[in-house]
């Protein structure tokens, strides 16, 4: 007869959770390591008290804790977990609780922003009755043509994995389905369990194997034999390869073997925003990035690569500068990339594979000093690379250090404190751009830009949950007003559970970025500066008197404010040393001048209106078709 543990369904779930484990290479890690939530009346009764339950593993109990951490913003919350599971390099996870309605469609970015980015996440959303003997109970949508929907199908488009737990026998397929999911590394997302309050209270006899350890292992698939020919033959015949690192080398720590391809072969390496710290700066063979916020060096290359070898990138339209940047007459694709789907992209030549294991392989295929491009070439990128560098490093400079400075100066001040242990974390607006062309990368995960889904808000949640995960390294939020304004609230988190983060906050008066993108396709920067309104309806009086520092020390955290280049670089050295939560300030130049930095080096389709009665937008159309004419499909 099956021994079995009578439990709550929520107790049930929390005590299986504990009990997972991924293991790759040999290295055994929790799958969900913690548990982030809000309470309410979707979840309190059930997940709360489970929580509860299993926070602490007294000695008599074999089975580990499940830690907890208190949110205040469902948002932040995934954005927190979402940035625990790409520094444990997607091998755990966290997981998310919320009520019902509000908390939980308030959950739909931030799984958007992991499935996009194929990092793991466990959201587990209360839901209504599913006995539906109380509808519509408080925050219920009622569907008149359809009884069994709820909110929280939402979340079934942005979750790679959705089920709704309508009985208590039905979780142990569903947990189990869930787990798989987010132990696939190509499959990978965000999960959603939904969970009716009723459900979650009620008890069952649960089987004891159910609660049994369960190690996944994450596969490393190995190439096709006959992929792996054609994919060394492909890279014999070309004479101006080029590398592409996407984010999967990161999730594949395929890094090392990474650079020494690139070393033996002499193959220029440059890196979407994802990729970026594939190489160091200081690689040979590191070119930086590539794409509308690429470097020079990079894009020119790109445009007269007859190889392009694409490793664990998904080919945005950044990446491809809207597939107008391989310009050269036949170029070819070669896409060594986990997920079939990717790997086809650009009619590419595929290779599918873990991006480690098939990078090795192809070595191996290609023979110890079997290829190498020509001396020309290396010497080509080489000195172009050098050119590149003096432009940083102008960008960087500050003459006169007693004045307020350009936003790539306050990088330059960064970049003169740091070292290869410190992160830097950041999603949106203007900053994206700089660092992708100007950040000097000194380790392969310092530098973490989710620019998947670009999400306003990311950075201090995200922040967060890489100090749990990485807690003896410095780890900052780079963060500008736009993006502190749409989500400052987990600096209470931050605050209250002593997680040391750094916050650099940059006060530019509005959003920087589209402000600048509105004035290239003749939008006249409508609507991007926080400033008052005028009397013509445009925003473009007096800046707005907020004091965003000073919202930030209400918050709890320490705040150090800065007004020129040199207070900056002392705020910046004490923030680094400290403790506790801390935020420095400062205001940046806003105007274009000779220290900004270098406008894009490859173009990017933001469609621009076909009429016109304002010389701005007809001008723009103009540019615009032009571009537009460029762009090619590769077949």
């Amino acid at each position: 007869m099956t021994s079995t543990t009578r439990l709550t369904v929520a107790q049930a779930l929390v005590r299986f959770l504990s009990v997972q484990y991924t293991e790759r290479d040999g290295v055994r890690r929790r799958l969900i390591d913690a548990t982030w939530g809000i309470f309410g009346h979707g979840n309190v009764a059930g997940l709360g008290q489970a929580l509860i339950e299993y926070a602490t593993a007294p000695d008599e109990q074999t089975l580990p804790a499940m830690p907890f951490h208190q949110g205040r913003n469902e948002q932040s919350m995934v954005h927190a977990a979402v940035g625990y599971a790409r520094q444990s390099n997607r091998l755990s996870a966290h997981a998310v609780t919320t009520s019902i309605g509000p908390g939980a469609t308030n959950l739909v970015t931030g799984a958007a922003l992991a499935t996009v980015n194929h990092l793991p996440v466990l959201l587990l959303p209360g839901d209504t009755f599913a006995t539906r003997v109380a509808d519509p109970v408080l925050q219920q949508l009622e569907v008149p043509y359809a009884g069994d929907v709820s909110v929280n199908d939402c979340l079934r488009p942005v979750s790679k994995y959705f089920d709704r737990i309508s009985r208590p026998e039905a979780l142990v397929p569903a947990a189990l389905n869930a787990m798989r999911v987010l132990a696939d590394p190509v499959e990978t997302g965000a999960v959603t369990l939904a969970l009716p309050q009723d459900v979650q209270a009620e008890a069952y006899d649960w089987p004891d194997e159910f609660f049994a350890e369960r190690t996944w292992h994450v596969r490393r698939p190995a190439a096709d034999p006959a992929e792996l020919v054609e994919a060394a033959r492909a890279v014999r015949a070309a004479k101006r390869p080029l590398i592409i690192a996407g984010g999967g080398v990161h999730h594949s720590r395929a890094e090392e073997v990474l650079a020494e391809f690139a070393s033996a072969t002499g193959i220029p390496v440059a890196s979407t925003q994802a990729g970026k710290g594939s190489l160091n700066h200081d690689h040979p063979q590191d070119v930086g990035g590539i794409g509308h916020t690429g470097t020079a060096t990079a894009d020119e290359l790109a445009r007269l690569a007859d190889l392009v070898i694409g490793i664990g990138t998904r080919y945005t339209d950044f990446t491809t500068g809207s597939h107008t940047l391989f310009e050269r007459p036949g170029v070819r694709f070669l896409n060594l990339n986990i997920g079939a789907y990717d790997g086809h992209k650009l009619a590419g030549q595929p290779l599918i594979a873990d991006a480690r294991s098939g990078l090795a392989a192809l070595a191996g295929e290609l023979g110890q000093d079997a290829y190498r491009v020509s001396p020309s070439y290396i010497a080509e990128y080489r000195e172009d690379k050098e050119r590149w560098e003096q432009r940083v490093d102008a960008c960087y400079e500050a003459e006169e250090p007693d004045v307020r400075p350009t936003q790539p100066q306050v990088l330059g001040a960064l970049d003169e404190i740091v070292d290869e242990s410190d992160i830097l974390i950041n999603a949106a607006g203007s900053l994206p751009g700089d660092l992708h062309k100007l950040w000097r990368t000194r380790s392969f995960d310092q530098y973490h830009l989710e620019y998947g889904y670009s999400c306003m808000g990311y950075e201090i949640p995200a922040a967060i949950g890489v100090k749990l995960a990485a807690p003896d390294r410095p780890v900052w939020a780079l963060v500008g007003d736009g993006t502190y304004l749409m989500m400052p609230t987990e600096i209470v988190t931050a605050v209250q559970e002593g997680i040391a983060i750094k916050v650099l906050l940059i006060q530019n008066h509005g959003y920087a970025s589209i402000g600048g993108l509105s004035e290239s396709v003749g939008g006249e920067r409508f609507g991007t500066a926080y400033r008052h309104q005028a009397d013509d309806g445009t925003y473009t009086g007096a800046p707005l008197p907020v004091d965003l520092a000073a919202n930030a020390a209400s918050l709890g955290m320490r705040v150090l404010r800065a007004k020129t280049v040199s207070d900056l670089r002392e705020a910046l050295a004490v923030a680094r040393a400290a403790d506790t939560p801390t935020c420095v300030y400062v205001e940046t130049e806003t105007a274009d001048t000779v220290s900004g930095a270098p406008p894009a080096q490859a173009w990017w389709d933001v469609p621009v209106a076909a009429t016109a009665t304002r010389s701005s937008a007809v001008k723009a159309r103009e540019l615009y078709e032009r571009h537009v004419s460029t762009r090619r499909r590769h077949l």
